[in-house]
């Protein structure tokens, strides 16, 4: 961590009254990508029987805290600095349903035209030791001012219930051990991430299974509407024959 000089301390104060109006940068860029994930919720709310996104949070760090990630990361007190070396100060939290969902809408993220992905780790596929899983991107995505135009960082953050669950509260045991925690309580957490993981498996399944279901239900159905189909036009055909015949008959009476 860096010594603290006067003229750090002054300089940091400076920072500090820069950093807010830096942030509000960063605000309207999540402002930009939450526009882009309630559109897409809609759209699956309106269009499809299925909506994969189950909740959406947003949070821009404060300065203290980008303060903090200055010192830890040992950054120089700019703000082109932070801006090249610091890229969560505004990050969007999305959980789903199931994993498929997950790679689903990760998908529809990287094909926005206005969206460039700089970075993406799958802690999915690829847990951390702790157990830790989730999908994380970092994007950036244009913001227009009123006399420039600014790329700005996003990171998002795509997991399942269960992996948010275990995460807020893995994160809560770390923050009361101050980070340092008993070593037969971290092999704890990892256990219950694997089953975490497990159960989010098996409702997978479970979902693979009823949507297979459902579809024979509707083949079923088609079925039976095309057979009604059937044998309505098959009663028409007849139906007219007997009229036709209705018709004809005083004919050739009369013809007699």
């Amino acid at each position: 961590m860096q010594s603290l000089t006067h003229e750090n301390l002054s300089q940091l104060k400076e920072l500090k009254t820069e950093l807010t109006r830096f942030t509000a940068v960063y605000k309207f860029a999540l402002d930009e990508v939450n526009t882009k994930i309630n559109i897409l919720k809609e759209e699956f709310s309106i269009i499809h029987e299925y909506n994969p996104i189950e909740h959406c949070n947003s949070r821009l760090k404060s300065p203290e805290s980008i303060l903090k990630k200055i010192f830890k990361k040992n950054i120089d007190f700019s703000l082109d600095a932070i801006k090249e070396n610091i890229k969560d100060i505004a990050g969007i939290r999305i959980t789903c349903s199931f994993k498929s969902d997950i790679y689903a809408l990760c998908d529809m993220i990287e094909k926005q035209k206005d969206i460039e992905v700089i970075e993406r780790k799958d802690y999915i596929k690829n847990p951390k030791p702790n157990g830790y899983q989730s999908l994380h991107l970092i994007v950036k995505v244009p913001v227009f001012l009123s006399d420039r135009e600014e790329s700005v960082c996003v990171e998002i953050q795509i997991r399942t219930i269960a992996m948010d669950f275990w995460a807020s509260l893995e994160h809560k045991i770390y923050y009361k051990y101050e980070k340092d925690i008993p070593n037969r309580l971290a092999s704890e957490l990892k256990a219950a991430a694997d089953s975490a993981s497990a159960l989010d498996d098996k409702m997978e399944k479970i979902h693979n299974e009823v949507k297979e279901l459902k579809n024979e239900s509707l083949n079923e159905q088609l079925d039976e509407v095309l057979d009604l189909s059937s044998l309505t036009a098959t009663r028409d055909k007849i139906m007219q024959g007997i009229i036709q015949q209705l018709i004809d008959k005083p004919k050739r009476l009369n013809e007699q």
